[in-house]
Order: C-alpha cells, then sequence, then structure tokens
C-alpha cells in the first residue's frame, strides 16, 4: 500500500483502482490466476462503481436533484453501493430487495439510513411481489423520484469500461487472454467487454452463471429457458438484462451452489481471500476455464464482494447443512434430521448449575428456543423459552435474582424421547404437544429436532 497516499476529501473518492492478486495455491493448470479485489471498496463490493456512475449521471441530467429520492430493486449489492454514495450526497434512498438477501447485507442498508423493503425471491416479472416491478410502481408513485434501474442504465456498463477495465489493463502489464465475469445487471461483462473489444482483440469473455439461470443456457442454444433457483447471491438471473451484450461471451459455465461456495471457501482457506457467494461462483468458472487451457494463459477474475456479509449463510456450516449443501454422511434415520448434531460438536446445551441468564444467552447468540440440559455429557433436562420466561416473571426488583437462578430450577426434566430408528411419523404426536424432538441412540443424546428441522427435510425431499 502506498502509505505516501495524502488523505481524500471523501469516501466516494475511494471507489476504485482496486488491488490485484495472483492466486498461486489454487490448481490453475497451465495458466496464470489474478483476481481484483472489488470487495475493497468502501461500500465493500463492485457495486460501488456503478452507483457512483448512475447517480452522478443523473444529477447531470437532470433527474436527480438536491433532496431528491432514489429508488432501486437490487438482489445483492447493487444497493448498498447506492446507500454508500446516494446517502453521502444527502438522498433519500428506498430499496425493494428479495427475501434471500442475507441478513448482514440488510442490516448494512438499514445501518446506512436506507428505507428497505422486502418482497419475494420466488416470483417472476409480471408478479405484483416481483421487486423490478415493485421498485417501478413506488417510483411512479414519488414526485420527482430517480427510478435507478441498474439492469436498463447505460452509466452501468460506462463505469466498468472507463475505470475496471483500464485498471485491470494497467495492473496486467497490457497482457491478458480472459476475463471471467458473471451478470447481474450485465454492466460487468457488457462495459468490459466493450474495453477489452477495443485494446485486445485477444481477449475472452467468460461467462460465469449459477445453475437455475437463463443466461448460459441462452448463450450455448439461443433458447431461453425456464428459470430456476439458486442460493448464490447478486448474478443469474430469470431474463435478459437490456445491459447485458450477450454477444460478447465467448465461453459460459454454469455453476451449482455447492460449487460455487465451496470455491469461495477454498479461497479463503488457501489464500486468506474472504470473498462472497458470486464470487465462488466466477473462481469456479475460471477454475474450470483455467484447467481446459492447453497453452498457458493470463486470466483475470473479481472478487465481487467481502464474504463478511455471508457469514450468517455459507460460511456457516449449519447452514449449508439445511441447504443440503454440505457433504454429510446420511444414516437413513432420525440422525439425518439433526442439523446440530452433539456427537459433531454442533449442539448448544447449557448444565444444570449454569444461571438462566447464560442459558438465555445462548438461546439468543444461536438464535434458538430450546436447550438440551447436559451434565457431563448425560442428558438430564431440556429448558425452553416458556420455561425461562416461567421463572423469570414477577416483581421488577426480584427479577435480577430470578435470572441468576440455576437452569436445574427451571427445566424439564420429564424427558420424552425418540429412538433414532424410529419413522418420522413419530415425531408428529411430540410437535402437536408443541414440543421438541429429543432424538437418542439407545440411551446416548443425538440431539434435536424441531418443526422447521421436518419442514426443511421435506423441502428438501429427502
Amino acid at each position: 500500500m502506498d502509505q505516501s497516499r495524502p488523505p481524500v476529501g471523501s469516501v466516494l473518492d475511494l471507489i476504485g483502482n482496486t488491488p490485484m492478486v495472483e492466486l498461486k495455491k489454487l490448481n490453475a493448470g497451465p495458466c496464470r490466476l489474478f483476481v481484483k479485489l472489488e470487495s475493497q471498496n468502501p461500500g465493500g463490493s463492485i457495486k460501488d462503481r456503478i452507483a457512483l456512475s448512475m447517480i452522478e449521471a443523473a444529477e447531470k441530467d437532470g433527474r436527480l436533484k438536491r433532496d431528491g429520492t432514489i429508488v432501486e430493486a437490487t438482489a445483492g449489492n447493487t444497493g448498498l453501493g447506492l446507500a454508500q454514495v446516494g446517502i453521502t450526497k444527502g438522498y433519500r434512498l428506498i430499496l425493494i430487495v428479495p427475501d434471500k438477501m442475507s441478513r448482514e447485507k440488510v442490516q448494512h442498508l438499514r445501518a446506512l439510513g436506507a428505507d428497505v423493503r422486502l418482497t419475494r425471491s420466488d416470483v417472476g416479472k409480471g408478479h405484483p411481489e416481483y421487486y423490478q416491478d415493485m421498485a417501478e410502481k413506488i417510483a411512479a408513485e414519488i414526485p420527482g423520484s430517480f427510478y435507478v434501474n441498474q439492469f436498463a442504465n447505460p452509466a452501468n456498463p460506462v463505469a466498468h469500461e472507463k475505470t475496471t477495465g483500464p485498471e485491470i489493463w494497467e495492473q496486467l502489464d497490457h497482457d491478458v487472454d480472459a476475463v471471467v465475469v458473471g451478470v447481474g445487471s450485465g454492466g460487468t461483462l457488457s462495459g468490459l467487454g466493450r474495453f477489452f473489444k477495443k485494446v485486445s482483440p485477444k481477449t475472452e469473455m467468460v461467462l460465469a452463471d449459477p445453475v437455475g439461470s437463463v443466461l448460459t443456457p441462452y448463450v450455448k442454444s439461443g433458447v431461453l429457458i425456464e428459470a430456476g433457483s439458486w442460493v448464490v447471491e447478486g448474478i443469474g438471473e430469470d431474463f435478459i438484462p437490456p445491459n447485458a451484450d450477450l454477444s460478447l461471451v465467448r465461453q459460459a459455465y454454469s455453476i451449482p451452489d455447492g460449487e460455487s461456495l465451496m470455491t469461495a471457501r477454498t479461497l479463503l482457506a488457501k489464500e486468506g481471500i474472504l470473498a462472497g457467494s458470486s464470487s465462488g461462483t466466477l473462481l469456479a468458472a475460471a477454475l474450470r476455464y483455467c484447467r481446459e487451457q492447453q497453452k498457458p494463459k493470463r486470466v483475470v477474475t473479481l472478487v465481487c464482494d467481502s464474504g463478511n456479509k455471508y457469514l450468517s449463510k455459507f460460511y456457516n456450516d449449519f447452514w449449508l447443512i439445511e441447504q443440503g449443501l454440505a457433504e454429510r454422511k446420511k444414516h437413513g434415520d432420525l440422525r439425518d434430521l439433526v442439523t446440530r448434531a452433539y456427537r459433531e460438536g454442533g449442539t448448544v446445551s447449557v448444565g444444570p448449575g449454569d444461571p438462566l441468564l447464560t442459558a438465555y444467552g445462548r438461546m439468543r447468540g444461536a438464535d434458538v428456543s430450546q436447550l438440551p440440559v447436559l451434565d457431563d455429557g448425560r442428558l438430564v433436562g431440556i429448558l425452553d423459552e416458556s420455561d425461562v420466561l416461567t421463572a423469570v416473571e414477577g416483581a421488577d426488583e426480584q427479577r435480577g435474582e430470578r435470572f441468576k437462578a440455576p437452569v436445574s430450577s427451571a427445566m424439564t426434566r420429564d424427558l420424552n424421547t425418540v429412538q433414532v430408528k424410529e419413522k418420522l411419523d413419530a415425531l408428529l404426536p411430540i410437535f402437536e404437544r408443541n414440543e421438541v424432538a429429543i432424538v437418542v441412540d439407545g440411551e446416548e443424546f443425538v440431539g434435536l429436532i424441531t418443526r422447521v428441522d421436518l419442514i426443511n427435510h421435506l423441502r428438501l425431499g429427502r
């Protein structure tokens, strides 16, 4: 880092000029593979670039006036970029986001001061709750508002044609054989594609796309298929965005969610780079491309955003298990429904002598509503939220002392257990009694099964 760099006048002056890293610990075949760390932008993603470009273009042509309102539909980091730029400039921001957006992103947006409105992620264009249609409708109802429409806004690809492309070109000494990108709105593909078409006709644009997206099948067959669903955030589409010039694509790869997420985790484990889910898709496609080559090539892709926004998702082992994306031994019995197995160290528990305040803290921290009570590894009771509430309610002046009471004073000792070899139907009477299923193998405690665990098991069709 250049330690002599003088102070800047605004955080917006830090957008762009992101570093480049060569990956040397991953198998890239005969190629040299580089990643540009767009996660180093002040808003944490590549979308800071297009947010600045689109907002400044709207200011210049009069669509966005002082104290105006910015409205946008965003499934990923564009909202964070718009908040980073728009709120810093003093605008009001309304964002319509699908409910699959990570909790960290939503919290980040609200902390910046954005008005975040969640909508369904399982509906397509034309449905009243489709995020783009909702944003357009809201913008039409607010006088003087600016509907960004990143999918068709020409200032989106211009940002990459004028900044990202030239930076890559200079950082790689004017020698780039392939650039691997994803498509959310299409700006990165089109902007970089146009730039390299002018300065380096040999440079191939390679598309990395989640399985379920319509883009790679369209590139390969010219047929627009029906979209599926995918977990990766920020890239992949159920339509072809106007900004996406797919004629620039020379090769395209469809990457399954599991491969994307495991590749991102490998990037952290081997190279120390904490990247988001879309970066895993890009890197997985880049590695496939590199390993297919017969001659050495210089290939670059992007770390689109930081993985710190996904710590509650794919960097969480239990989340991967719940999504059916983790490699896990199948037993063919009730153990397959236990997300946090005791033997694997996943069970959040409490001891009978621990204070109720400790139990409550663990419930909150693990986002669970009940805890097994274990004494030297032996199950002696179970404590749920209602047990804690019953134990601490009463006069205010004595409540502090009640929270200091031991778990043993409030826990349920009469345990109805279910053996691992019993069938799913054995869970239903337990849930009808508003209890959690306590699973044992003989006398050994295995773990807990909740209604949500059963629903998730049925959802995954196991």
